[in-house]
Parts: structure tokens; C-alpha cells; sequence
């Protein structure tokens, strides 16, 4: 299965990604925010990044740019779960390597799983 890096700020729902994916086997670490993410996603370079676009000290976008997917870690995935639908923002991450975008309302677990192993599947343009 997959390593993924969760970055949420929301513990309840960081919780809840990672009990659902780990339940389908996939190898789970966390981040509550974009400096967090960049250790982490350092440290052990993930496979797919579920990313929340807006959390303190450094949002989504800010991430991605000090990332770099398209240069630095073009094969990792990344899809974006916010609860804004902020298309300025949304299309900045489209244009810094994201693959997707979902409103986190939307996402059963159910749901969640298919968008992960799809965008795992999904070959790369």
C-alpha cells in the first residue's frame, strides 16, 4: 500500500483520515500544518499528501511552493481538501503540482478511499 502524509489542522479529522486509510493498509503520518509537513514530507517522502489549503502558520499554497512538487518531487501526489471553495487559491495549487481538489464535506470514507487509490492509479500528464 501506499505512505501517506496527512496535513490537517483539524485533530478530528487528521483522526479520522488516518483511521480510514490505515484500515485499508495504507502507512499513515501526520502533519498539523505546513512547516510540519515540509519535516515531515522531508524526512520520509510520501507517495500521495492529503492537503488541507488553509492552517496556521503555513497554509497549503505556501507549502507547495516551498515543496516544490514539479521539480523536486514531481512522482508524489497531492490532493487538496479544504472546506472553502476559494477558486484563486484552488488554481494556485492546481498550478504548483495538485492533482486534485475536494471539499472536505464531500468525502465519505468510502469515498475517500476510492479518491486516494484513483489519484494513486491515475497516470501523470
Amino acid at each position: 500500500m501506499a505512505n501517506i502524509l496527512i496535513v490537517e489542522d483539524e485533530q478530528v479529522l487528521s483522526e479520522a483520515y488516518s483511521m480510514i486509510l490505515q484500515q485499508a493498509g495504507h502507512d499513515i503520518r501526520t502533519a498539523h500544518n505546513g512547516e510540519e509537513a515540509i519535516t515531515a514530507a522531508e524526512a520520509e517522502e510520501p507517495q500521495l499528501i492529503l492537503l488541507d489549503l488553509r492552517m496556521p502558520t503555513m497554509s497549503g499554497v505556501e507549502f507547495l511552493r516551498q515543496y516544490d512538487l514539479k521539480s523536486k518531487h514531481p512522482d508524489v501526489r497531492v490532493i487538496v481538501f479544504s472546506n472553502y471553495d476559494m477558486q484563486d487559491e484552488i488554481d494556485e495549487a492546481y498550478s504548483l503540482g495538485a492533482d486534485r481538489y475536494v471539499l472536505k464535506a464531500w468525502a465519505s470514507p468510502k469515498e475517500l478511499l476510492q479518491l486516494v487509490e484513483n489519484t494513486l492509479k491515475a497516470p501523470r500528464d
